[in-house]
């Protein structure tokens, strides 16, 4: 009898000019056997094909493995809804960099721990963001891309529809989408 769980990996990098290499060398090494993976792909999408995949292919007493938790999901509400779906299948997880292996109760609480961690660094990122966005706004920098039309242009359009000039003919005149010259119209 084979008391060892089968180990299936996954393994997931964020854009295309990531390297899949150094995961896939560490779940190679630990004997996962089959390993899936996503190349381009934010951790904050769900619906990734390659962890489908993973997912799928786990049975009754397999264990998932990941290099790093950050590369199963990005939100501890994500995290846990995996944990959650693996524990009700009697399937065990393992990250390798974080050392968590919930096949131990202080594997689940480390699991925990650590997500609850990774989330809260996330939220002080994208607070520290707003606030600077709003200091930059608050000093007159304007946020965003450059507008297609600048307001010369802008009074030009407004000029032209008060002659009769439609939105279609606008957009094909300065080469840009209807909404554009929409949304150009509606500012003031």
């Amino acid at each position: 009898m084979n008391l060892k769980p089968r180990l299936v990996g996954y393994a997931r990098v964020s854009t295309d000019t990531q390297n899949l290499a150094p995961q896939l060398m560490a779940l190679k090494a630990l004997g996962c056997d089959p390993i899936f993976t996503d190349h381009g792909v934010s951790g904050a999408q769900r619906d990734r094909p390659g962890l489908k995949k993973a997912l799928r292919a786990l049975n009754t007493g397999d264990k998932l493995v990941v290099w790093r938790l950050d590369r199963l999901g990005r939100s501890l509400s994500h995290l846990i809804v995996l944990l959650d779906d693996l524990n009700a299948r009697n399937v065990m997880f393992q990250s390798l960099t974080e050392l968590i292996d919930t096949n131990s109760s202080s594997g689940r609480l480390v699991f925990h721990m650590m997500a609850a961690l990774a989330e809260f660094e996330r939220s002080l990122i994208s607070e520290r963001t707003k606030i600077g966005m709003a200091a930059a706004k608050s000093q007159g920098f304007r946020l965003g891309r450059r507008p297609k039309i600048d307001e010369e242009c802008s009074l030009k359009m407004r000029q032209l529809r008060q002659q009769g000039w439609s939105i279609a003919e606008l957009a094909i005149h300065y080469g840009v989408h209807k909404r554009t010259v929409e949304r150009s119209l509606q500012r003031k």
